[in-house]
């Protein structure tokens, strides 16, 4: 199991780097582990559309995660892959919501068929299951800070040490979509040399 959880860290790693360093900022090691889980299911449904040729084909993968999620929540027996058993022990740990998971889901189908993917819907939903992770409490305010917004979210999460520190480090990495790798991490270093982190 050690093996299929460093497997997942190193996955994420190389394949959402930015989430992956905002994770690095969690100091207890199980929900840093639950918070990879669910940045390893994003990273197997959202690569789904460019795996496949066939839109066909890729409903059928996104229909596997789907019933993936079935068997977790309807407590039966879960297909054995690294990420669906890494999921079973966040979801049950942190008694996670199944509605985003599925919203994260159903966000990949439209691109199958190269329509407009609603991608702030599925940020959202990532980003609720992950602060769920980290023990943050359902509030309009902290829904408000979910949406991308940095100056707000930094204000809300600050009241939130264990939640808000990763979740802003991770909103000012993605802050400059147009900047580089180097350049959205050299931001949060200072950020954090400064004290606005």
């Amino acid at each position: 199991m050690a093996d299929d959880l460093e497997d997942l860290d190193e996955a994420v790693r190389h394949h959402d780097p930015d989430r992956w360093l905002a994770t690095r900022f969690i100091s207890d090691a199980r929900a840093r582990a639950d918070v990879i889980a669910l940045y390893a299911f994003n990273h197997e449904i959202t690569r789904v559309p460019g795996a496949v040729s066939d839109p066909m084909m890729g409903e059928i993968r996104l229909t596997w995660w789907a019933e993936a999620l079935s068997e977790i929540y309807e407590d039966r027996t879960v297909r054995r892959h690294p990420v669906t058993l890494a999921l079973v022990d966040a979801i049950r740990c942190h008694d996670l919501p199944r509605a985003p998971f599925e919203t994260l889901i159903e966000a990949r189908y439209p691109e199958l068929y190269k329509e407009p993917v609603d991608a702030e819907a599925a940020e959202v939903s990532l980003m609720t299951l992950a602060a769920r992770v980290l023990g943050a409490p359902p509030s309009p305010a902290f829904a408000v800070a979910l949406q991308g917004r940095y100056d707000e979210a930094n204000a809300v999460l600050r009241g939130y040490p264990a939640t808000g520190f990763p979740a802003v480090a991770h909103m000012a990495l993605r802050r400059h979509p147009s900047a580089s790798v180097l350049g959205r991490r050299l931001r949060i270093t200072w950020a954090v040399l400064t004290g606005r982190l």
